[in-house]
Order: C-alpha cells, then sequence, then structure tokens
C-alpha cells in the first residue's frame, strides 16, 4: 500500500505580528517558544508557511532548529504559485520524510529481481557534496541511502555526515569512537535494514557509488570499501557479505542510436560490449 496514515493536526501556530522585523534567529526561536507552549511533547512533523519565498531569511534558522537541534522532521512551503502540481510535489516529500512509499516497482509485488529477491541484499547509494568553488571554508557532505525491508527494494533511509572539505572519499564509514563502540554510517544501515527485514543479515551488499572519476575507482576500492567491510567485522567477526561495486558515470559524450535510426535507443537498453572500457567491466545503460 502506497502513501501514508497521517493523524489531524494537534494545532495550528501563527507567527506574532510584533516578532517578525526581529532577526531572523529571534523570530524562530520565538516560534518554537509557542509551540513548546502548547504541545505536550515533541512533534512528530512540523509543516512550515514561509512569509515569503523559499529562501527567506527565516528558512536556514527554522531548518538547522528543527533538524539539528531537536531532529524533528520539517517541509517548508512557499506562498506563492500554490497549484494542484506545487501541492503534489510537497505531498510527496512529506510522505518520504515521514517514511511513506511514493513508488513500487512492479516485480516487489511478486518478489522476482535475479539475484536480489533470492537472497537478503542491501542496495547502498553514496555521494559526496562539495561546497562552491573557493569556499574552502565549507564543509562537504557525505550522503548514503540504504534500502530496508528486504526483499522490497523501494523502501529506503538516507544517512547524512559532513568532513573534511573537498574530500571526495567518504571518511565515516566506519568510525571508532572505542574499542567496543563504532558510530560510523555503515553500522546505522546495517541494523536498520537487519531489524527492519526480520533480524536477517545481508547476504549481499550492492553498492552504488556515485561522483567519482576514473583516476579514484582504486581509492572507492582501497578505502570505502575496506571501511564497510571492517564495519561489517566490527558486527561479526565470522560475517561475510559478498560485495559489488558500481560506479555511476553521468558526464560522458557517448551516444546511442537506433540502427538505421536518428531515434534514440528505448530506455532500459544495456550496452555491455565492443565499445566498452578495454579493461574494466562497464556497461551503459
Amino acid at each position: 500500500m502506497k502513501g501514508i496514515m497521517i493523524e489531524p493536526p494537534f494545532d495550528v501556530f501563527e507567527e506574532n505580528p510584533q516578532v517578525r522585523r526581529a532577526p531572523p534567529l529571534v523570530r524562530v526561536e520565538k516560534m518554537f517558544e509557542q509551540i513548546q507552549e502548547k504541545l505536550p511533547g515533541a512533534p512528530q512533523f512540523l509543516l512550515c508557511l514561509l512569509p515569503e519565498r523559499k529562501n527567506c531569511d527565516v528558512y536556514g534558522p527554522w531548518k538547522k532548529k528543527n533538524l539539528a537541534d531537536y531532529g524533528i522532521v520539517t517541509q517548508c512551503m512557499a506562498p506563492i504559485r500554490v497549484n494542484d502540481q506545487y501541492l503534489t510535489n510537497c505531498l510527496l516529500k512529506i510522505n518520504a520524510k515521514l517514511g511513506g512509499l511514493n513508488s513500487m516497482l512492479a516485480v516487489e509485488q511478486n518478489p522476482s529481481i535475479p539475484l536480489v529477491s533470492k537472497v537478503p541484499t542491501l542496495l547502498l547509494g553514496m555521494d559526496v557534496s562539495h561546497g562552491s568553488p573557493g569556499r574552502s571554508d565549507v564543509p562537504s557532505i557525505a550522503a548514503v541511502v540504504s534500502s530496508r525491508k528486504w526483499p522490497l527494494i523501494s523502501r529506503y533511509r538516507a544517512c547524512v555526515r559532513t568532513q573534511g572539505s573537498k574530500v571526495e572519499m567518504i571518511d565515516n564509514l566506519f568510525k571508532l569512537v572505542s574499542d567496543t563502540e563504532d558510530q560510523g554510517i555503515i553500522r546505522e544501515v546495517l541494523l536498520d535494514f537487519y531489524t527492519s527485514s526480520g533480524k536477517r543479515k545481508p547476504e549481499q551488499i550492492i553498492i552504488f557509488r556515485d561522483g567519482v572519476s576514473e583516476s579514484q575507482f582504486n581509492q572507492v576500492l582501497n578505502i570505502e570499501l575496506d571501511q564497510i567491510i571492517e564495519a561489517c567485522k566490527f558486527l561479526d567477526e565470522k560475517w561475510n557479505p559478498k560485495f559489488s561495486v558500481i560506479v555511476a558515470q553521468k558526464n560522458h559524450h557517448t551516444k546511442f542510436f537506433q540502427p538505421g535510426s536518428p531515434d534514440n535507443v528505448p530506455p532500459g537498453t544495456v550496452i555491455d560490449n565492443r565499445v566498452c572500457h578495454p579493461r574494466n567491466y562497464d556497461f551503459y545503460m
């Protein structure tokens, strides 16, 4: 079943007009004081109607207060150009943020995906986002998306960490803080997979890595994959899952056409021979 059940809103809070000329941080603090006075506990979700556009002054402080300080899921809406498409997009975001399911592959209805459906398989997507060119003071953001509730592959969760500026290799996949405690990303996703998949450990881990060049392939294997293996061994020394690492590269200039026609090839076409890399096992999709 798609979607998610949501209870009616507990209350509606409106900003005090006398505070609207105050600095953004003050406005956010005052709004939270008003919410805390009326709510019996921390809310699970806050829908915020911004006074101006999405990039208004209170957007950043409001998001930081909710996510970083309290861990509250929030969705902001701008009061301009509100139409059916805009509301649909907002609802899709809210549904995903609250753990709902926006879409599902047909093959998931009756699990029949080769290899993936036969044995517990964890799918990981990894990427690093960097600050603007020239901004060496802005940390890079590492993100890992992981599948959950096997044999489904449309259910997923995300983990985010900051790291050194312009550092492409993720250095928080395995992070020992003591001899008995790992606070890395992989431990977090492995435990979630285990609890959401009927207490099954993944026997296969398929990693999709985005944003690296061919010269960094070995670093992905020697730095990132090694951390993932260490995280698995730290949880269970005897556990030996199989790994597949797929690097996704979008910025290429290769284009394919149908034979004798200028039309594009059909969606889902895979080319895995003759025009591929002479040494690496790669393919075009």
